[in-house]
C-alpha cells in the first residue's frame, strides 16, 4: 500500500472522528410535535435532543398567542433519559403556542437554541 493511500486513510479517519467530537444537542423530536396539531391540551412539553443535555443550563419556555409564558417550574431531564428535557405547563386552551428552547450539551458544553409552534384544536 502506498504512503499516499495510508496518509489519505489517516486524514479521513481523523476528520470523521472530529465530526462526532463537535456534535451539538439538536432537536430530535418534541411532544406536542413541533409544528403539529393536537386535540388534547398537554400537561407538559418535552423535547428529545440528539445528545444528552445539562439541565442546569438548558431551558424551555412556552408562550401563548398573547406572548404570555405558560410553563410552570423549571425544565428538567427525565430520570432515565438525559436527552429528554421537559417542563410542566399551566392548563392550556385551544390556540397556537410557541416553544423557545435552549440546550447545553453535557459532553462538550456547546449551546444550541431554537423555536417552534404547536396548535391545540378546539
Amino acid at each position: 500500500m502506498s504512503r499516499s493511500v495510508i496518509a489519505l486513510a489517516a486524514v479521513t479517519a481523523l476528520a470523521l472522528s472530529n465530526v462526532t467530537a463537535f456534535a451539538h444537542a439538536e432537536l430530535a423530536s418534541a411532544n406536542p410535535p413541533a409544528n403539529g396539531t393536537v386535540k388534547a391540551a398537554p400537561t407538559e412539553v418535552s423535547i428529545t435532543f440528539t445528545e444528552e443535555v445539562e439541565p442546569k443550563f438548558s431551558n424551555i419556555e412556552v408562550l401563548n398567542d398573547k406572548n404570555q409564558r405558560v410553563e410552570q417550574g423549571k425544565a428538567q431531564t427525565l430520570p432515565n433519559d438525559a436527552k429528554t428535557l421537559h417542563i410542566a405547563v399551566k392548563p392550556l386552551t385551544a390556540g397556537i403556542y410557541k416553544v423557545i428552547w435552549q440546550a447545553v450539551s453535557s459532553d462538550d458544553s456547546h449551546k444550541t437554541k431554537g423555536t417552534y409552534e404547536f396548535t391545540i384544536k378546539p
